[in-house]
């Protein structure tokens, strides 16, 4: 039985929803683009914010740490991801790949947090405490990437205590096995609940007014 979504505590994480990540002639998209076709990410996606936002539940952007010139150059050990950021500049400051995709675009009341360097978006940023400060006590990860800042992102929503929430089909990776690896083998130890959209959204409108 899926349970109902208390919306005044229950906030949805929309992490890196990136023009680079998410648009035609984003950086990586075309990585991103056979799982994202094959689940049916970007409508989901627009399903799952546009529900929340009907059930009255908080919406919060979880960005990554947008490039600018000389980031991780004198760092002692950038990860492999931050090695290709980089090079590849992506998610680049000022540019439109470093921009938030049309279709989701912070609205009032929405929480924009601070980025995060790595994949977490609790680690050295604000998140914990925005959320603690509206009452959340339940989240739902959604963005991408699936197996890197979904994962770990909800994973350390559960070392803090959060009840947490994966979306099956709200998420995308560069590859079936890395999805596989998200949902069905990482996910299930850490996650209290695996969704798909239409179960999220049915338990949304099942929340208490």
């Amino acid at each position: 039985m899926i349970e109902a979504y208390d919306p005044c505590r229950t906030a949805v994480m929309l992490i890196d929803p990136y023009n680079d990540f998410l648009s035609e002639g984003g950086k990586v998209w075309q990585r991103l683009k056979p799982v994202a076709t094959q689940v049916g990410l970007l409508d989901n996606l627009r399903t799952v914010i546009a529900s929340a936002r009907e059930a009255g539940l908080q919406v919060v952007f979880v960005p990554h740490r947008r490039w600018r010139p000389g980031d991780y150059d004198a760092w002692d050990h950038p990860n492999p991801t931050q090695r290709r950021i980089q090079t590849q500049h992506t998610f680049a400051l000022g540019t439109w790949g470093g921009e938030f995709h049309t279709d989701f675009q912070p609205q009032a009341g929405d929480l924009v947090v601070h980025e995060h360097w790595a994949q977490s978006g609790f680690a050295n940023t604000d998140l914990d405490m925005r959320l603690r400060q509206h009452g959340i006590t339940h989240v739902v990860a959604v963005g991408v990437l699936a197996n890197t800042c979904v994962e770990t992102t909800a994973r350390f929503a559960m070392e803090l205590g959060y009840h947490v929430t994966l979306v099956r089909d709200a998420t995308a990776a560069y590859t079936p096995e890395m999805m596989h690896a998200a949902h069905e083998l990482i996910g299930p130890t850490f996650a209290h609940a695996i969704l798909t959209t239409t179960e999220l959204v049915t338990a949304f409108k099942q929340a208490p007014t």
